[in-house]
């Protein structure tokens, strides 16, 4: 199972920007697809994931400015990002967790999200 994110690059403070990663592989289907992120010095933290079934679920640091989607039909989990803040420069990896006979999960490659002026 292969995970291709895209959309990250440099955006002002409070600019948006959409991410996409797509699942590809041998699979018989997606249990949830989320993002994580990492900036330098800190570690890893949870941002957003949403269920097959469309329930969504958030960082605290993000409600309200992060929408997380997922096409099913394409496998593509999205992650709209508005009103960016200095804070929310990382890379961003998407994740999958997916039904092949057992769950697995698997993770992306991550794309770099910066916010500055």
């Amino acid at each position: 199972v292969q995970l291709q994110a895209s959309g990250g690059g440099l955006v002002q403070p409070g600019g948006s920007l959409r991410l996409s990663c797509a699942a590809s592989g041998s699979f018989f289907n997606i249990n949830h697809m989320g993002w994580t992120r990492q900036a330098p010095g800190n570690e890893r933290e949870f941002v957003a994931r949403i269920s097959f079934g469309g329930n969504a679920n958030y960082a605290d640091s993000v409600k309200g400015r992060f929408t997380i989607s997922m096409d099913n039909a394409k496998n593509t989990v999205y992650l709209q990002m508005n009103s960016l803040k200095a804070e929310d420069t990382a890379v961003y990896y998407c994740n999958a967790n997916v039904n092949r006979g057992y769950h697995a999960s698997y993770w992306g490659q991550g794309t770099q999200v910066t916010v500055s002026s």
